[in-house]
């Protein structure tokens, strides 16, 4: 499972500006990304916790009015903390290009180019 929420104030933590998180439920526990910027469209920051409960507590009183927003997970093989359909160019076929990104778009996996 998967939430976003914006931030009523930009936070900064470890020399950066967070305005949006993302939770997504793992096996390993929950982790809690943040985003540099509200349009931002893959995460610059992440944390693990152990359990929701413990993140809700941190962040609950952080965010706006909107509160938690319920997103569905990505495709298999895709980035969790992406707001896009988004996974690293070649990791589908075992040969990841760590820093490269594909979208897809009508149907077929496309580079993304933007500056994340």
């Amino acid at each position: 499972m998967r939430m976003y929420a914006y931030l009523n104030e930009p936070l900064k933590r470890d020399d950066k500006l967070i305005y949006k998180i993302m939770l997504f439920e793992a096996e390993e526990g929950v982790y809690l990304f943040g985003y540099g910027s509200p349009d931002a469209v893959i995460s610059s920051s992440d944390i693990l916790y152990e359990n929701a409960e413990e993140l809700h507590e941190e962040w609950d009183s952080l965010i706006d009015g909107n509160g938690w927003i319920t997103m569905e997970d990505p495709l298999p093989g895709c980035q969790h903390d992406a707001f896009i359909t988004l996974r690293v160019k070649g990791r589908n076929t075992g040969k990841p290009e760590w820093g490269k990104y594909e979208t897809y778009v009508n149907g077929e996996w496309i580079d993304y180019n933007t500056v994340i």
